[in-house]
């Protein structure tokens, strides 16, 4: 999630060194080093902005005039900065910034640590003030978006000795935010970290509380010289840690609590309050604040609305609107930081749409891109698992897909050999993903705690995961979940979860009474939990088939298919559906009808109230043939509306044509090869 969004404070302080700038105009001169050079370096930056586009010359002349000064290093580090997108970027800001950073001590530390004592020596160090918050803030950020995270620190504790009484750099919250981001580590891998999660929470939590007692202690001092109203300010950029802080550690009323004063102050972020909302299972409530950010974002970072709005279109069975937003993201970012995150997100919405190839095409880019995490809590090791398990769940869908369009596939040896080899793939995944799962401290928090704010995975994606290992485990876990968990509009997803695993480990007694209990108890917001109602669907029939109770079979077979028609190829349901064949009749479209009678479909000649309706026509122009498909659910619901192919040969097609009947979307001009997709 967006823990700190790291911009806008870039955008802070950089408003208030101007604002600084604009309040005092006084002479850079110094006595130090070179003074004639100095004059005149100062003179010649007057106007120019560090990180405008002649900058970077500007750096090497004034480099040039005095090398032991920080002003030409300043300019360097941070127009490249300004102007870094990827690791060797800010890599290569990191040295001049950091040579800035050490020179602008050696000369002006003295003066930074007296310059509180009066307005006299306050008005003559400003611009140096100045200068050292920019240089600082930048030189953290490269740190920061190479996860450097003891080096942000010493940076930190650098501008702390100075006693600043108010924190226009933020460093105690900094401070706060570097331990939360970096809570799954601990101090063998950096010195400054604690050995626990929870002990790394704490120390988040005691900086935020050191912010508010300075903000407190240094209150009366701070309104003379900045104006009264000027501490509200600084407890709004606490608030928005000890939200996050709060919600990521299950005390959602105190989180709660903060960001209604963050909306009282007119500085709250609302894709972190809804991503909070999302955590406790308001889905509507999480779509419409994310909603609001979908639009604020800003260069070369994450812009986070675009990750998770598409995961709760999935969620809402809106598969085209989340492929559409992840599209748009992949548009504005290029190849910039978060394109790796867009084109996770329109792996899944692929997914949930039926496009297996095309999921598989978003899910190669995304794993070739080397992504930069910059403006987030969702790390390198997150999104290195997310890719893992949405490969699995792409494996899964295969073998799926394999025995969907063929009926008969177990007669077939090219069936069989296909289906073989996916699940050996499978197989060496889940070895990856369990070692990438047992290495994660945090796995209860983000992986088996459901709808986790940190998360980069779907409820759904989780019981892929966990369903073939360990099944007792995880039952126990859910029923603890059930009870214990605060998060009361999430006791339906746990208890599903519980459902399934006892489904998967051959407890179908159990499950079939808990699938009849949900269906019968549980109140659910249609709209945003049709993925839910699906799974949910999807057992009922299950434990029908089981039951050897024909007419539910058949009715919540067409439930799914009225509700989310996607998961039906991919789920062993044999849905009774009735196809009417209309327009050209030729040697060619009686080959593309006899594949699709092929398909795992329960082909009838009547229809009643449980039968899907299928409108299948052909238009053949010139040497090709337009197929359009529409369906009716058996309550005479539209479910595929005027769905249209352009083909030419008829292999595979109608394949391709019996997943469409089923929501899936894909290119209008079909190619053979792209059968499946």
């Amino acid at each position: 999630m967006l823990k700190k969004l790291k911009y806008q404070r870039v955008i802070i302080v950089k408003a208030v060194c101007y604002f600084l700038l604009l309040t005092f105009d006084l002479s850079l001169a110094s006595a130090q080093g070179n003074p004639s050079a100095r004059y005149e370096i100062d003179a010649k930056r007057t106007g120019v902005d560090p990180t405008a586009k002649d900058a970077l010359p500007r750096s090497r002349e004034f480099i040039r005039l005095d090398s032991t000064y920080y002003v030409g290093y300043m300019y360097e580090g941070m127009y490249k900065a300004d102007k870094s997108s990827d690791y060797l970027g800010f890599k290569h800001a990191i040295a001049p910034l950091r040579k800035s950073f050490k020179l602008f001590q050696r000369d002006y530390g003295r003066n930074m640590k007296n310059m509180f004592v009066s307005q006299e020596t306050y008005m003559g160090s400003i611009n140096r003030y100045v200068d050292f918050l920019q240089i600082s803030n930048s030189l953290k950020e490269c740190y920061d978006n190479l996860e450097m995270p003891d080096s942000v620190m010493w940076v930190l504790n650098e501008v702390e000795q100075y006693n600043f009484p108010k924190e226009h750099f933020s460093t105690t919250t900094a401070k706060a935010w570097t331990f939360h981001r970096n809570r799954f580590y601990t101090s063998e891998k950096f010195a400054f970290l604690k050995n626990s999660v929870e002990e790394n929470e704490n120390m988040a939590f005691s900086f935020c509380y050191q912010a508010l007692a300075k903000i407190y202690q240094n209150k009366s001092t701070n309104d003379v010289w900045f104006g009264p109203g000027q501490a509200d300010v600084d407890k709004m950029n606490v608030y928005h840690y000890l939200a996050l802080l709060h919600a990521y550690n299950k005390h959602y009323d105190s989180s709660e609590m903060y960001y209604q004063k963050m909306i009282d102050g007119g500085s709250v972020s609302w894709n972190n309050y809804g991503n909070m909302k999302h955590e406790i299972g308001e889905l509507a409530t999480a779509y419409e604040f994310i909603n609001r950010d979908r639009y604020k974002g800003y260069e070369k970072m994450l812009r986070e609305p675009y990750y998770f709005i598409p995961i709760l279109d999935v969620y809402a069975g809106r598969t085209k609107d989340a492929m559409k937003t992840s599209k748009e993201a992949i548009e504005f970012a290029g190849s910039t930081p978060g394109f790796g995150w867009y084109n996770l997100s329109l792996s899944r919405s692929y997914l949930y749409d039926g496009q297996l190839d095309s999921a598989t095409y978003a899910l190669n880019k995304a794993a070739d891109f080397k992504e930069l995490h910059i403006g987030t809590t969702l790390t390198q090791s997150q999104y290195d698992f997310t890719v893992n398990l949405l490969r699995l769940q792409i494996i899964e869908r295969k073998i799926g897909q394999e025995k969907f369009t063929l009926s008969g596939w177990w007669y077939s040896p090219a069936s069989l050999y296909k289906i073989a080899t996916l699940k050996v793939e499978k197989m060496m995944l889940q070895y990856v993903l369990i070692n990438q799962m047992a290495a994660n401290p945090e796995r209860d928090r983000t992986v088996y705690d459901l709808f986790c704010g940190e998360s980069t995975t779907t409820f759904d994606e989780a019981y892929y995961l966990i369903k073939d290992f360990s099944p007792n485990f995880f039952i126990d876990k859910y029923k603890n979940y059930e009870t214990q968990d605060p998060r009361k509009q999430l006791t339906r997803y746990f208890r599903l979860m519980k459902h399934q695993i006892q489904w998967a480990n051959g407890n179908e007694k159990d499950a079939i009474e808990g699938y009849r209990t949900l269906v019968k108890e549980v109140l659910i917001d249609t709209a945003h939990e049709k993925l839910f109602m699906g799974r949910l669907y999807e057992g009922m029939y299950k434990a029908s088939i089981e039951e050897d109770d024909e007419p539910d079979e058949r009715f919540f077979a067409n439930n799914l298919y009225e509700t989310y028609p996607q998961l039906i190829p991919f789920s062993n349901i044999k849905l009774k559906m009735k196809l009417n064949i209309s327009g050209t009749s030729d040697e060619t479209t009686e080959q593309i009808v006899k594949e699709v009678k092929q398909t795992n479909v329960n082909w009838v000649d009547d229809a009643d109230e449980n039968t899907a309706i299928v409108y299948l026509s052909f238009n053949k122009k010139g040497d090709r043939y337009e197929a359009t498909v529409n369906t009716k659910g058996g309550s005479s619901k539209p479910i595929v509306v005027d769905e249209k192919m352009i083909v030419k040969s008829p292999e595979g097609v109608g394949k391709e044509l019996a997943l469409r009947m089923f929501g899936k979307g894909g290119a209008m001009v079909f190619e053979t090869n792209d059968a499946g997709n």
